[in-house]
This record gives C-alpha cells, sequence and structure tokens, in this order.
C-alpha cells in the first residue's frame, strides 16, 4: 500500500504533466535564459508552482528544494526536492524525452522518488523498502555483470573533460558492449527497468537525481557519485548500476 506522501507525489506530477504538455503543443515554446545561461519556460515555472502547491496542501510544514524556486524552508523534517522538467533543452525542441522528477528527502535521507515522463508514457515510482515500478509494475535492474557485456550511457562527453574525469569515461566507452548518450532522467528510467546497465553522469544538481536515486537503489541497482560517496544534496556526480557493474566501474574512475 502506498503512502500518502506518494499518493500526493503522484497528484503533483499528474497536475504538472497539464501544464507541461498544454504548453508542448503549442506552435512556439516561448524561453527565457536563467543567470547560469540555462534556459527556463513557462511551463517550467508554472509547473514547479503547482508542484509546491499540490504537495503544500496536504503537507503545510514541509520544506522545498526546487530548480525554478530555490529554498523554502519548512518547520519538519521532510523536504521535497522538484526539477519541473528535466531536460529543458529537448522540451524545447520539441524531442519528446522530458520528464518531472520529485523526491523527498528526509534529514537528508532520500525516501521516496517519482519520475514521470508523459509523452514516453513513463511513470517511474519508488518509496524506500517498497520496490520500484513503471506504470504501476515492478521493475527490476539486470543482471550483467562485465563491462564487456553491458550497455551503459553517459552524460555529455564535454562535461567529462571539463571536470578532469574525460580518461575513466573514455576507457569505460572502448570496454563496454554499447554505450549511448540517452541523456538526462531517461537514462535512469533504463537502468531501473533492466534496460541499460549503467549510467555515468560528470555533471548532475541534486533535483536532477534525487528522484531516480530512490527508483534505481528500490529496483535493485546502486547509486554514488564518480568518487563512490554517497548521494547529498551537494552530489555533482553520478554513477548509478545494476549494482553487479557497480565497482568495476568505480575503478575507472579512481586512477584519474
Amino acid at each position: 500500500m502506498q503512502s500518502q506522501f506518494l499518493t500526493v507525489a503522484l497528484e503533483a506530477a499528474k497536475n504538472a504533466e497539464e501544464i507541461i504538455t498544454s504548453y508542448y503543443a503549442a506552435d512556439t515554446i516561448k524561453v527565457q535564459l536563467k543567470d547560469d545561461e540555462t534556459p527556463v519556460t513557462r511551463a517550467d515555472t508554472e509547473a514547479e508552482k503547482a508542484i509546491r502547491e499540490t504537495i503544500t496542501q496536504a503537507f503545510p510544514d514541509h520544506g522545498f528544494l526546487g530548480e525554478e524556486y530555490g529554498i523554502q524552508e519548512g518547520t519538519s523534517p521532510y523536504v521535497w526536492i522538484i526539477d519541473p522538467i528535466d531536460a529543458t533543452k529537448n522540451y524545447i525542441r520539441k524531442i519528446p524525452i522530458f520528464g518531472t522528477q520529485i523526491a523527498l528527502m528526509k534529514e537528508d535521507e532520500l525516501i521516496l522518488g517519482v519520475s514521470n515522463a508523459p509523452l514516453l508514457n513513463e511513470l517511474l515510482y519508488a518509496e524506500t523498502g517498497k520496490g520500484a515500478f513503471l506504470n504501476g509494475e515492478p521493475i527490476k535492474v539486470s543482471d550483467v555483470a562485465q563491462p564487456a557485456d553491458a550497455m551503459i550511457c553517459h552524460g555529455g562527453i564535454n562535461w567529462f573533460v571539463e571536470k578532469g574525469t574525460f580518461p575513466g569515461i573514455y576507457n569505460l566507452i572502448n570496454d563496454a558492449a554499447r554505450t549511448r548518450g540517452f541523456g538526462d532522467f531517461y537514462m535512469y528510467h533504463l537502468v531501473a527497468s533492466g534496460r541499460v546497465d549503467a549510467v555515468i553522469e560528470a555533471a548532475i544538481s541534486i533535483w536532477d537525481i534525487a528522484a531516480i536515486t530512490v527508483i534505481v537503489r528500490e529496483a535493485g541497482g546502486m547509486v554514488t557519485d564518480i568518487q563512490g560517496q554517497a548521494i547529498t544534496k551537494d552530489t555533482a556526480s553520478l554513477i548509478a548500476t545494476n549494482g553487479l557493474l557497480h565497482n568495476t566501474i568505480l575503478d575507472y574512475f579512481s586512477e584519474e
């Protein structure tokens, strides 16, 4: 039986979906640049507002950390982490690989994740200790144990160069059976459901990966940063695997 937390998170994701898909259907999507030169649309901001409002109605004492509206302190130990549209650049260019990310953290521990990709018809969710689900059906990671047999996804290669981790991803790409850069949240959908065996990203923010961290773990996988450290609000890189590959992939980056 799902918790009230998950019930409300799923409702918030659906409310955001209505806004996001409505704007997506328009002939043009108006775009502004934020201070960090990344794009934002009215769909991003309105969807995050809708998510916060939905959650606040149910849990008025909870806090928030969102990509568009930052930190809102609460009076309870619960903090919701929100990315209203992960892959905004895809969204702007009418590439249907984008999704809403909603996670719940209690005293620095991620306990719930929802990842909704409306145009892909993929709604993933998980709560700690209750398993992971795709459109209501249980999912689990793959059982591939060696890079030579693995399909591996990665974030932008330019970030590996900038962060000084390019040798590791280069060697891993050469050793893997197959590699692709699907990008953003969707790679983690593939890992959690056993369609891909590992994902590596050199530059992320917590709202990018909070929800999928819970989902991949509950599907039987492992998630750390590139140094093998646990996920925190300050995590800036990520490795998510089926678990069997995790230490082997960490070794590619430990020599740098």
